[in-house]
């Protein structure tokens, strides 16, 4: 019932998020959309983090769940990047000035995730463990240049 749970929400959280952009009534708006989707992946990323780095004991299922959270919620804070929406935020300028590169930057960090999300699916500790570092360098990677 719990993984039918979790189905459920990251479908409904990727049809909400397809029409996004024009959803949004105020620069506001996007910058607390995104600023959620990125706090979200970050909890479950944790999750994982903590598992791969022996900080609790593995679970194959409770990561094999949290790894697909991550791959849903990583398409989805890029709709919140509108032109106009960076002051005030740790985002910098660079994201809309070099926004080709920035959208490769989320296109890396997809990537990885999927390989992520593929490692869990094993079970296997090494591929999981190899996996979760190529999605920390790429979300470090997208921090270090593009945010304060």
């Amino acid at each position: 019932m719990k993984s039918f749970r979790i189905v459920v929400l990251a479908i409904a959280g990727l049809a909400a998020s397809l029409p996004a952009a024009a959803q949004f009534q105020r620069p506001a708006d996007a910058v607390k959309y995104r600023q959620s989707a990125l706090s979200v992946m970050g909890t479950h990323v944790g999750r994982i983090g903590a598992m791969v780095n022996n900080r609790v004991p593995f679970d194959a299922a409770q990561l094999q769940a949290n790894a697909e959270i991550v791959a849903m919620l990583s398409t989805l804070p890029w709709a919140g990047f509108v032109d106009g929406t960076g002051e005030g935020t740790k985002a910098k300028p660079v994201v809309w000035t070099q926004r080709a590169k920035f959208d490769s930057a989320a296109t890396n960090m997809q990537d990885a995730v999927a390989k992520l999300n593929a490692a869990a699916k094993t079970g296997d500790q090494g591929q999981i463990r190899t996996a979760f570092g190529a999605v920390g360098a790429s979300c470090k990677a997208c921090h270090d240049d593009y945010r304060e």
